[in-house]
């Protein structure tokens, strides 16, 4: 079973290194300055405040005694360590078509762990189940890469109690694991018990954070598929429902719409940055959304011209 899930890792390697990494490449790790930024720790200079800066880099002290805000600038260090944060619970292992979300957050940390490790920077993971059963410590090989996707695969164990994800157990042990200033994905579609909102705020003010988020577009719209049961993925519940029923649809969507709208809110008050990830998107796509996202981020919002060229 093992060197079954360890070939097809393989395969999904090989498939991306051909098809995705090689145009991904300069556009990612080329410009640690903008895209994969290490945590310089030695202070070069201050200058003014500008629009699009970092607030958390801002001298307060400078600031006060000059009355004009001030931030400071570091000594860039390229060495590059990133975490993976691995929601695997029942909700992700679902796709209303022929992907499941769990196999777009394969193919996502498949590539991007890849090409950072690449370069000689490191990769590590936490994987989430029910709970923390994992947790895999920073390595930068093509054979590290091949055990991160391995263990996504494994079989979690069986959840007990039905009680749903907590992404609060998994941020918060992400805290006590990751010691240095890493770049962190959080790759989840945070269907989720309350209480995370804080936990990843105080992640994202000591590391720099992105919520990958995983959904497909069944959760967003429910089909007219007739009479049918629905079950949790993970509580086990099930529910028999018409889905005929156009105001049983309509009330579903409205439902969605504000959970959508509540999740937006906390990701934004967290303070991280967001790539959406659906079961029919395609990848190259999706990880050039990536890219976009970045620079966007670290020219607030305003490209460079000798960059507009590089996303077309």
């Amino acid at each position: 079973m093992k060197a079954s899930a360890e070939l097809r890792s393989d395969a999904l390697l090989q498939r991306l290194e051909w098809t995705v990494l090689r145009r991904l490449d300069g556009l990612l790790q080329g410009d640690y300055r903008t895209l994969l930024r290490g945590g310089g720790v030695d202070l070069a200079d201050l200058r003014e405040y500008q629009f699009g800066d970092d607030v958390r880099h801002i001298d307060w002290n400078v600031t006060a005694r000059l009355e004009v805000p001030h931030v400071r600038q570091f000594h860039e260090d390229r060495d590059l360590t990133a975490w993976f944060l691995l929601d695997l619970s029942g909700s992700v292992d679902f796709g209303s078509g022929d992907v499941t979300k769990l196999a777009v957050s394969a193919g996502f940390v498949a590539a991007l762990a890849r090409v950072i490790t690449r370069h000689g920077n490191r990769v590590g993971a936490l994987f989430y189940g029910h709970e923390v059963d994992t947790v895999l410590r920073p390595g930068a090989s093509r054979v590290h890469v091949l055990e991160l996707l391995e263990r996504m695969r494994r079989p979690r164990p069986p959840q007990r109690g039905g009680s749903g994800t907590a992404l609060y157990d998994l941020l918060r042990t992400a805290e006590g694991v990751m010691k240095r200033r890493s770049l962190v994905f959080v790759v989840s579609d945070f269907i989720s018990a309350p209480g995370w909102e804080d936990a990843l705020g105080r992640l994202a003010r000591r590391h720099d954070v992105v919520a990958v988020r995983l959904f497909d577009p069944a959760e967003m719209a429910l089909p007219d598929v007739g009479l049918v049961t629905v079950e949790d993925a993970e509580t086990g519940e099930q529910l028999f429902v018409d889905a005929t029923d156009p105001g049983f649809r309509e009330r579903y969507a409205a439902l969605a719409e504000e959970a959508e709208e509540q999740l937006a809110d906390s990701l934004a008050r967290a303070g991280v940055d967001t790539l959406e990830l659906a079961t029919d998107d395609d990848l190259m796509t999706s990880l050039l959304r990536f890219a976009d996202l970045r620079r966007r981020r670290a020219f607030g919002g305003r490209f460079p011209t000798h960059l507009k060229g590089a996303m077309a």
